[in-house]
Protein backbone atom coordinates (compact mmCIF):
# COMPACT_ATOMS: atom_id res chain seq x y z
CA UNK A 1 0.00 0.00 0.00
CA UNK A 2 1.07 3.40 -0.38
CA UNK A 3 2.37 5.69 2.74
CA UNK A 4 0.06 7.09 4.73
CA UNK A 5 2.15 9.96 4.73
CA UNK A 6 0.66 10.85 1.26
CA UNK A 7 -2.53 12.04 3.78
CA UNK A 8 -0.36 14.77 5.14
CA UNK A 9 -0.94 16.52 1.46
CA UNK A 10 -4.50 16.82 2.31
CA UNK A 11 -5.32 19.57 4.52
CA UNK A 12 -9.29 18.47 4.80
CA UNK A 13 -8.13 15.08 5.73
CA UNK A 14 -7.34 16.40 9.43
CA UNK A 15 -10.75 18.35 9.54
CA UNK A 16 -12.38 17.51 12.89
CA UNK A 17 -16.25 17.15 12.81
CA UNK A 18 -19.18 16.58 15.47
CA UNK A 19 -17.87 16.53 19.01
CA UNK A 20 -13.95 15.95 17.84
CA UNK A 21 -14.54 13.13 15.65
CA UNK A 22 -11.82 13.06 13.41
CA UNK A 23 -13.34 12.83 9.61
CA UNK A 24 -13.41 9.37 7.95
CA UNK A 25 -13.64 10.53 4.47
CA UNK A 26 -15.52 7.72 1.57
CA UNK A 27 -16.82 9.59 -0.99
CA UNK A 28 -14.46 9.85 -3.41
CA UNK A 29 -16.15 8.65 -6.06
CA UNK A 30 -18.35 11.97 -5.79
CA UNK A 31 -15.27 14.23 -5.56
CA UNK A 32 -11.80 13.85 -4.15
CA UNK A 33 -9.92 16.03 -2.16
CA UNK A 34 -7.48 18.59 -2.59
CA UNK A 35 -3.44 18.12 -1.85
CA UNK A 36 -1.89 21.41 -0.89
CA UNK A 37 0.56 20.88 -4.02
CA UNK A 38 -3.13 22.06 -6.64
CA UNK A 39 -4.43 24.48 -3.98
CA UNK A 40 -0.96 26.39 -3.80
CA UNK A 41 -0.86 26.14 -7.64
CA UNK A 42 -4.87 27.73 -7.83
CA UNK A 43 -3.36 30.42 -5.24
CA UNK A 44 -0.36 31.21 -7.15
CA UNK A 45 -2.46 31.88 -10.25
CA UNK A 46 -4.94 33.66 -8.95
CA UNK A 47 -2.35 35.80 -6.75
CA UNK A 48 0.82 36.21 -9.30
CA UNK A 49 -0.64 35.25 -13.31
CA UNK A 50 -4.90 36.26 -13.25
CA UNK A 51 -5.19 37.22 -17.27
CA UNK A 52 -7.38 35.92 -19.75
CA UNK A 53 -5.82 33.48 -22.24
CA UNK A 54 -4.85 34.06 -25.80
CA UNK A 55 -4.69 36.90 -28.02
CA UNK A 56 -3.03 39.41 -25.12
CA UNK A 57 0.27 40.92 -25.54
CA UNK A 58 1.01 41.76 -22.11
CA UNK A 59 3.26 39.50 -19.41
CA UNK A 60 0.17 38.20 -17.29
CA UNK A 61 -2.22 37.21 -20.67
CA UNK A 62 1.08 35.14 -21.95
CA UNK A 63 2.15 33.81 -18.41
CA UNK A 64 -1.67 32.33 -17.94
CA UNK A 65 -1.39 31.54 -21.64
CA UNK A 66 1.70 29.35 -20.66
CA UNK A 67 -0.24 27.74 -17.76
CA UNK A 68 -2.97 27.03 -19.43
CA UNK A 69 -2.06 25.49 -22.23
CA UNK A 70 0.62 23.73 -20.65
CA UNK A 71 -2.35 22.10 -18.85
CA UNK A 72 -3.04 20.94 -21.88
CA UNK A 73 0.22 19.79 -22.48
CA UNK A 74 0.54 17.92 -19.07
CA UNK A 75 -3.06 15.97 -19.44
CA UNK A 76 -2.13 15.12 -22.59
CA UNK A 77 0.65 12.83 -21.81
CA UNK A 78 -1.49 11.70 -18.41
CA UNK A 79 -3.94 10.00 -21.24
CA UNK A 80 -1.08 8.62 -23.77
CA UNK A 81 -2.90 11.07 -26.55
CA UNK A 82 -1.45 11.25 -29.99
CA UNK A 83 -1.64 15.25 -30.32
CA UNK A 84 -1.86 17.86 -27.34
CA UNK A 85 -4.76 19.45 -30.05
CA UNK A 86 -7.13 16.62 -29.24
CA UNK A 87 -7.95 17.52 -25.38
CA UNK A 88 -10.54 19.69 -24.98
CA UNK A 89 -11.02 21.60 -21.68
CA UNK A 90 -15.19 21.40 -20.74
CA UNK A 91 -16.42 22.36 -17.22
CA UNK A 92 -16.84 18.67 -16.49
CA UNK A 93 -17.74 15.01 -17.87
CA UNK A 94 -21.38 15.55 -18.37
CA UNK A 95 -20.48 18.66 -20.40
CA UNK A 96 -17.70 16.80 -21.96
CA UNK A 97 -20.78 13.64 -23.04
CA UNK A 98 -23.23 16.54 -24.01
CA UNK A 99 -20.97 18.04 -26.35
CA UNK A 100 -20.31 15.09 -28.22
CA UNK A 101 -23.83 14.00 -28.10
CA UNK A 102 -24.65 17.53 -30.04
CA UNK A 103 -21.90 17.23 -32.35
CA UNK A 104 -23.44 14.17 -33.80
CA UNK A 105 -26.67 15.12 -33.71
CA UNK A 106 -25.36 18.64 -36.05
CA UNK A 107 -22.86 16.58 -38.20
CA UNK A 108 -23.04 15.79 -41.71
CA UNK A 109 -22.78 11.79 -42.93
CA UNK A 110 -21.06 9.68 -41.88
CA UNK A 111 -21.59 10.77 -38.73
CA UNK A 112 -24.76 11.86 -38.28
CA UNK A 113 -27.36 10.75 -35.90
CA UNK A 114 -30.97 10.85 -37.52
CA UNK A 115 -34.18 8.49 -37.88
CA UNK A 116 -32.43 5.45 -39.80
CA UNK A 117 -29.53 5.26 -37.03
CA UNK A 118 -29.15 3.53 -33.58
CA UNK A 119 -27.52 4.81 -30.49
CA UNK A 120 -25.98 1.69 -27.84
CA UNK A 121 -25.29 2.82 -23.88
CA UNK A 122 -25.70 0.49 -20.70
CA UNK A 123 -28.18 0.15 -18.10
CA UNK A 124 -25.32 0.91 -15.45
CA UNK A 125 -24.77 3.98 -16.85
CA UNK A 126 -24.57 7.66 -14.87
CA UNK A 127 -27.66 10.04 -16.03
CA UNK A 128 -24.77 11.89 -17.61
CA UNK A 129 -24.26 9.17 -20.11
CA UNK A 130 -28.25 8.51 -20.40
CA UNK A 131 -30.17 11.67 -20.64
CA UNK A 132 -27.67 13.25 -23.67
CA UNK A 133 -28.68 10.27 -25.45
CA UNK A 134 -32.22 10.24 -24.77
CA UNK A 135 -32.38 14.11 -25.82
CA UNK A 136 -30.40 13.11 -28.97
CA UNK A 137 -33.21 10.17 -29.70
CA UNK A 138 -35.78 12.53 -28.90
CA UNK A 139 -34.89 15.18 -31.46
CA UNK A 140 -33.75 13.13 -34.08
CA UNK A 141 -35.62 9.79 -34.08
CA UNK A 142 -32.70 7.97 -33.51
CA UNK A 143 -33.56 4.91 -31.87
CA UNK A 144 -31.70 4.08 -28.22
CA UNK A 145 -30.81 0.84 -27.67
CA UNK A 146 -28.93 -0.27 -24.18
CA UNK A 147 -26.90 -3.81 -22.67
CA UNK A 148 -28.65 -5.07 -19.37
CA UNK A 149 -26.91 -6.20 -16.21
CA UNK A 150 -26.43 -9.47 -14.57
CA UNK A 151 -27.44 -10.42 -11.35
CA UNK A 152 -24.28 -9.92 -10.03
CA UNK A 153 -23.69 -6.76 -12.16
CA UNK A 154 -21.74 -6.89 -14.77
CA UNK A 155 -22.89 -6.02 -18.08
CA UNK A 156 -24.88 -9.04 -20.16
CA UNK A 157 -22.75 -9.08 -23.59
CA UNK A 158 -24.56 -12.24 -24.19
CA UNK A 159 -26.89 -10.42 -27.05
CA UNK A 160 -24.11 -7.80 -28.19
CA UNK A 161 -24.21 -8.84 -32.00
CA UNK A 162 -28.05 -7.77 -31.48
CA UNK A 163 -27.34 -4.15 -29.80
CA UNK A 164 -24.63 -3.09 -31.40
CA UNK A 165 -25.95 -3.56 -34.97
CA UNK A 166 -24.98 -1.70 -39.13
CA UNK A 167 -27.48 0.82 -37.64
CA UNK A 168 -25.24 1.78 -34.79
CA UNK A 169 -24.00 5.31 -34.67
CA UNK A 170 -22.76 5.40 -31.52
CA UNK A 171 -21.88 3.26 -28.76
CA UNK A 172 -21.07 4.98 -25.06
CA UNK A 173 -20.59 3.52 -22.08
CA UNK A 174 -18.77 3.98 -18.87
CA UNK A 175 -15.01 2.22 -17.97
CA UNK A 176 -15.76 1.75 -14.43
CA UNK A 177 -19.58 1.95 -12.88
CA UNK A 178 -19.99 5.26 -10.44
CA UNK A 179 -22.09 2.80 -8.29
CA UNK A 180 -21.45 -0.98 -8.80
CA UNK A 181 -17.73 -0.61 -9.25
CA UNK A 182 -17.83 -2.70 -12.33
CA UNK A 183 -14.98 -2.77 -14.27
CA UNK A 184 -16.35 -3.00 -18.27
CA UNK A 185 -14.86 -5.68 -20.76
CA UNK A 186 -13.78 -2.46 -23.17
CA UNK A 187 -12.33 -4.76 -25.68
CA UNK A 188 -14.86 -7.14 -26.42
CA UNK A 189 -17.24 -3.39 -26.90
CA UNK A 190 -14.79 -1.74 -28.83
CA UNK A 191 -14.40 -4.92 -31.42
CA UNK A 192 -17.78 -5.06 -32.11
CA UNK A 193 -18.58 -1.45 -32.78
CA UNK A 194 -15.47 -1.24 -35.00
CA UNK A 195 -16.93 -4.07 -37.06
CA UNK A 196 -20.05 -2.39 -37.66
CA UNK A 197 -18.07 1.08 -37.91
CA UNK A 198 -20.04 2.41 -34.62
CA UNK A 199 -18.17 5.32 -33.29
CA UNK A 200 -16.92 4.44 -29.39
CA UNK A 201 -17.15 6.94 -26.44
CA UNK A 202 -15.99 5.96 -22.87
CA UNK A 203 -17.11 7.96 -19.89
CA UNK A 204 -13.66 7.12 -17.63
CA UNK A 205 -14.80 9.66 -14.81
CA UNK A 206 -14.29 6.71 -12.14
CA UNK A 207 -11.01 5.29 -14.05
CA UNK A 208 -8.75 8.34 -14.71
CA UNK A 209 -8.31 9.15 -11.28
CA UNK A 210 -7.49 5.47 -10.18
CA UNK A 211 -5.60 3.48 -12.63
CA UNK A 212 -4.06 4.04 -15.61
CA UNK A 213 -5.88 5.68 -18.99
CA UNK A 214 -4.47 5.33 -22.03
CA UNK A 215 -6.76 6.42 -24.99
CA UNK A 216 -4.93 4.91 -27.73
CA UNK A 217 -4.71 1.41 -26.17
CA UNK A 218 -8.87 1.75 -25.44
CA UNK A 219 -9.30 2.69 -29.76
CA UNK A 220 -12.22 4.22 -28.40
CA UNK A 221 -12.71 7.49 -30.55
CA UNK A 222 -13.94 9.80 -27.65
CA UNK A 223 -12.99 9.64 -24.06
CA UNK A 224 -14.42 11.95 -21.00
CA UNK A 225 -13.65 12.19 -17.66
CA UNK A 226 -13.40 15.16 -15.07
CA UNK A 227 -10.87 17.04 -12.82
CA UNK A 228 -12.76 17.07 -9.40
CA UNK A 229 -12.45 13.55 -8.83
CA UNK A 230 -8.74 13.43 -9.50
CA UNK A 231 -7.53 15.99 -7.17
CA UNK A 232 -8.66 18.73 -9.51
CA UNK A 233 -10.63 21.55 -8.57
CA UNK A 234 -14.48 21.01 -10.19
CA UNK A 235 -15.37 23.85 -12.87
CA UNK A 236 -12.93 21.55 -15.28
CA UNK A 237 -13.73 18.37 -17.60
CA UNK A 238 -11.78 16.93 -20.49
CA UNK A 239 -12.94 15.48 -24.00
CA UNK A 240 -10.68 13.49 -25.95
CA UNK A 241 -10.98 12.64 -29.48
CA UNK A 242 -9.36 11.61 -32.37
CA UNK A 243 -8.04 14.50 -34.32
CA UNK A 244 -9.74 13.51 -37.31
CA UNK A 245 -12.86 13.52 -35.92
CA UNK A 246 -12.57 16.64 -34.19
CA UNK A 247 -11.45 17.98 -37.87
CA UNK A 248 -14.70 17.00 -38.85
CA UNK A 249 -17.27 17.61 -36.38
CA UNK A 250 -19.27 20.97 -36.04
CA UNK A 251 -18.42 22.56 -32.82
CA UNK A 252 -21.51 22.65 -30.14
CA UNK A 253 -20.88 26.30 -28.38
CA UNK A 254 -20.30 29.40 -30.60
CA UNK A 255 -18.48 32.60 -29.45
CA UNK A 256 -15.24 33.93 -28.95
CA UNK A 257 -11.82 31.99 -29.59
CA UNK A 258 -13.60 29.23 -31.50
CA UNK A 259 -14.09 31.08 -34.52
CA UNK A 260 -10.79 31.55 -37.49
CA UNK A 261 -13.59 34.92 -39.13
CA UNK A 262 -16.14 36.49 -38.34
CA UNK A 263 -18.55 38.11 -40.87
CA UNK A 264 -22.28 39.05 -40.34
CA UNK A 265 -22.92 36.63 -42.99
CA UNK A 266 -21.48 33.79 -41.79
CA UNK A 267 -18.44 32.14 -39.59
CA UNK A 268 -15.27 30.12 -40.09
CA UNK A 269 -13.76 28.06 -37.12
CA UNK A 270 -10.69 27.91 -35.46
CA UNK A 271 -8.92 24.21 -35.54
CA UNK A 272 -9.53 21.98 -32.80
CA UNK A 273 -9.09 22.03 -30.11
CA UNK A 274 -10.54 25.94 -29.49
CA UNK A 275 -12.60 24.91 -32.07
CA UNK A 276 -14.81 23.31 -28.91
CA UNK A 277 -13.26 26.21 -26.22
CA UNK A 278 -16.11 28.76 -27.06
CA UNK A 279 -15.60 32.16 -24.32
CA UNK A 280 -13.03 32.48 -21.47
CA UNK A 281 -12.40 28.88 -20.62
CA UNK A 282 -11.81 27.51 -17.28
CA UNK A 283 -8.51 28.78 -16.64
CA UNK A 284 -7.36 28.41 -12.93
CA UNK A 285 -9.75 25.36 -12.87
CA UNK A 286 -6.99 23.44 -15.81
CA UNK A 287 -4.07 24.98 -14.07
CA UNK A 288 -5.28 23.55 -11.21
CA UNK A 289 -6.07 19.96 -13.28
CA UNK A 290 -2.71 20.16 -14.53
CA UNK A 291 -1.19 20.43 -11.03
CA UNK A 292 -3.12 17.37 -10.04
CA UNK A 293 -2.29 15.46 -12.65
CA UNK A 294 1.66 17.00 -11.67
CA UNK A 295 0.73 15.26 -7.80
CA UNK A 296 -0.58 11.85 -9.59
CA UNK A 297 1.81 10.95 -11.81
CA UNK A 298 5.02 12.08 -9.05
CA UNK A 299 3.05 9.44 -7.14
CA UNK A 300 2.44 6.77 -10.44
CA UNK A 301 -1.08 5.71 -11.52
CA UNK A 302 -0.50 2.02 -10.94
CA UNK A 303 0.97 2.39 -7.36
CA UNK A 304 -2.35 3.98 -6.83
CA UNK A 305 -4.46 1.39 -8.51
CA UNK A 306 -2.27 -1.32 -6.61
CA UNK A 307 -3.38 0.42 -3.40
CA UNK A 308 -6.78 1.02 -3.88
CA UNK A 309 -7.52 -2.70 -4.90
CA UNK A 310 -5.85 -3.59 -1.68
CA UNK A 311 -8.30 -1.15 0.19
CA UNK A 312 -10.71 -2.46 -1.71
CA UNK A 313 -10.27 -6.47 -1.59
CA UNK A 314 -9.93 -5.54 2.22
CA UNK A 315 -13.70 -3.68 2.38
CA UNK A 316 -15.27 -6.21 0.44
CA UNK A 317 -13.80 -9.03 3.19
CA UNK A 318 -14.86 -6.71 5.89
CA UNK A 319 -18.04 -5.57 4.72
CA UNK A 320 -19.53 -8.71 3.95
CA UNK A 321 -18.74 -9.87 7.64
CA UNK A 322 -21.73 -7.26 8.71
CA UNK A 323 -25.08 -9.13 8.80
CA UNK A 324 -27.75 -8.12 6.65
CA UNK A 325 -25.56 -6.59 4.39
CA UNK A 326 -25.34 -7.31 0.35
CA UNK A 327 -23.14 -5.51 -1.77
CA UNK A 328 -24.78 -4.19 -4.86
CA UNK A 329 -22.60 -5.45 -8.23
CA UNK A 330 -19.56 -7.72 -7.90
CA UNK A 331 -19.17 -8.71 -4.48
CA UNK A 332 -15.57 -10.03 -5.23
CA UNK A 333 -12.63 -7.55 -5.45
CA UNK A 334 -11.08 -8.64 -9.03
CA UNK A 335 -12.15 -6.33 -12.42
CA UNK A 336 -14.18 -3.38 -9.94
CA UNK A 337 -13.04 -0.48 -8.77
CA UNK A 338 -13.07 1.51 -5.81
CA UNK A 339 -16.83 2.54 -5.05
CA UNK A 340 -18.75 -0.19 -3.39
CA UNK A 341 -22.53 -0.14 -2.39
CA UNK A 342 -24.70 -1.66 -0.44
CA UNK A 343 -27.70 -1.98 1.45
CA UNK A 344 -27.91 -2.73 5.40
CA UNK A 345 -31.11 -4.88 5.98
CA UNK A 346 -34.71 -3.00 5.52
CA UNK A 347 -32.53 0.00 7.24
CA UNK A 348 -32.65 2.97 4.38
CA UNK A 349 -29.75 4.25 3.38
CA UNK A 350 -30.63 8.12 4.21
CA UNK A 351 -30.58 6.54 7.75
CA UNK A 352 -27.40 4.09 7.38
CA UNK A 353 -25.69 7.48 6.22
CA UNK A 354 -27.20 10.26 9.14
CA UNK A 355 -26.09 7.68 11.32
CA UNK A 356 -22.32 7.49 9.95
CA UNK A 357 -22.32 11.27 9.69
CA UNK A 358 -22.80 11.55 13.65
CA UNK A 359 -19.89 9.15 13.78
CA UNK A 360 -17.60 11.63 11.52
CA UNK A 361 -18.14 8.81 8.48
CA UNK A 362 -18.80 10.60 5.08
CA UNK A 363 -20.56 8.06 2.85
CA UNK A 364 -23.02 8.95 0.03
CA UNK A 365 -26.50 7.51 -0.24
CA UNK A 366 -29.32 7.40 -2.46
CA UNK A 367 -28.87 6.18 -6.60
CA UNK A 368 -26.10 8.11 -7.21
CA UNK A 369 -27.41 9.55 -10.65
CA UNK A 370 -27.99 5.73 -11.58
CA UNK A 371 -31.56 5.09 -10.66
CA UNK A 372 -31.81 2.66 -13.77
CA UNK A 373 -29.66 0.15 -11.53
CA UNK A 374 -31.44 0.60 -8.73
CA UNK A 375 -34.56 -0.25 -10.43
CA UNK A 376 -32.82 -3.16 -11.86
CA UNK A 377 -32.09 -4.52 -8.65
CA UNK A 378 -35.01 -3.67 -6.86
CA UNK A 379 -33.85 -1.30 -4.26
CA UNK A 380 -34.98 2.58 -3.99
CA UNK A 381 -30.96 3.37 -2.73
CA UNK A 382 -27.45 2.05 -1.67
CA UNK A 383 -24.97 3.77 0.82
CA UNK A 384 -21.44 3.90 -1.17
CA UNK A 385 -18.34 3.70 0.45
CA UNK A 386 -15.89 5.10 -1.64
CA UNK A 387 -11.48 5.20 -1.39
CA UNK A 388 -8.75 6.52 -3.06
CA UNK A 389 -5.21 6.66 -2.61
CA UNK A 390 -5.51 8.64 0.51
CA UNK A 391 -7.87 5.61 1.93
CA UNK A 392 -7.02 3.41 4.95
CA UNK A 393 -7.72 0.11 6.07
CA UNK A 394 -8.04 2.14 9.85
CA UNK A 395 -10.86 3.89 7.59
CA UNK A 396 -12.58 0.53 6.55
CA UNK A 397 -12.57 -0.64 10.18
CA UNK A 398 -14.11 2.55 11.38
CA UNK A 399 -16.75 1.87 8.53
CA UNK A 400 -17.69 -1.64 9.55
CA UNK A 401 -17.97 -0.52 13.34
CA UNK A 402 -20.25 2.52 12.63
CA UNK A 403 -22.13 0.15 10.46
CA UNK A 404 -22.93 -2.11 13.80
CA UNK A 405 -23.71 1.18 15.52
CA UNK A 406 -25.97 1.73 12.98
CA UNK A 407 -28.01 -2.18 13.31
CA UNK A 408 -28.23 -1.45 17.17
CA UNK A 409 -28.93 1.71 16.36
CA UNK A 410 -32.16 0.58 14.59
CA UNK A 411 -32.73 -2.45 16.21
Amino acid sequence: MLDEAIRKDFPLLDRVVHDGKKIVYLDNAATSQKPRQVLDALNEYYEQHNANVHRGVHVLAEEATALYEGARDKVAAFINAPSRDEVIFTKNASESLNLVANMLGWADEPYRVDSDTEIVITEMEHHSNIVPWQLLSQRTGAKLKWFGLTDDGRLDLSNIDEIITEKTKIVSFVLVSNILGTVNPVEAIVRRAQQVGALVLIDASQAAPHMPVDVQALQADFVAFTGHKMCGPTGIGVLWGRQELLEDLPPFLGGGEMIETVSMHSSTYAPAPHKFEAGTPPIAQAIGLGAAVDYLSAIGMDKIHAHEQAITEYAVRRLLEVPDLRIIGPATAEERGAAISFTLGDIHPHDVGQVLDEQGIAVRVGHHCARPVCLRYGIPATTRASFYLYSTPAEVDALVEGLEHVRNFFG
